[in-house]
């Protein structure tokens, strides 16, 4: 159970939650959305500019009206650090609500990447194993040069047998005309 906190909700889950309570997910999100935006803006290098200008401007009017005795936050500028205050103590949780949003998405990237990692290994491993045995049949499937030469080797046995043959019929030719002719039907016994 503490494992299914840790991770963000599925989408059907999500799509359930917006159609049976829409304003509580639409509100949950776009104020995530508006805590994300908000921490984008503070981390950003116009704010810090935004920001520096308007501390130059409340400290350089204040100087300026407390000669004229119509500042509204004279030298230790306590309302200013008032200000300052009031800021970060929004600021915090919008920026911590931010990073939690992130961690989700983290978590859920870092998850399916896990997944897509092990579907790679399981491709690659099955892909080793095809591999394998496509060497192993290789080594049973004879090779061209193979059946050359064993062709070339029939063919020589063949004409050995052929020159063989011929000299045997020759031979039995030469014997033959030296013995007078049998009778039809009948062999000669040598």
């Amino acid at each position: 159970m503490p494992d299914q906190l840790d991770q963000p909700l599925p989408d059907s889950r999500l799509r359930w939650l917006r159609r049976t309570h829409p304003t509580h997910a639409s509100r949950s999100d776009g104020f995530g959305r508006f805590a994300e935006a908000t921490a984008r803006f503070m981390g950003s290098p116009q704010f810090v500019l935004y920001m520096s200008i308007f501390v130059a401007v409340w400290i350089v009017a204040n100087l300026v009206l407390v000669k004229m005795q119509r500042a509204w936050d004279p030298y230790p500028f306590i309302l200013l650090n008032l200000a300052f205050s009031t800021q970060a103590s929004y600021s915090a949780p919008l920026i911590m609500l931010a990073q939690n949003r992130q961690d989700d998405r983290d978590r859920v990237t870092a998850e399916q990447d896990r997944q897509r990692a092990q579907r790679n290994l399981e491709d690659t491993e099955f892909l080793t194993r095809e591999i394998a045995a496509l060497r192993l049949a290789m080594n049973d499937v004879a090779t061209r040069d193979f059946v050359r030469s064993e062709l070339r080797d029939m063919l020589s046995e063949i004409l050995a047998e052929e020159r063989l043959t011929r000299e045997e019929i020759a031979e039995f030719q030469d014997s033959g005309d030296d013995e007078p002719d049998a009778a039809p039907g009948q062999r000669t016994a040598h």
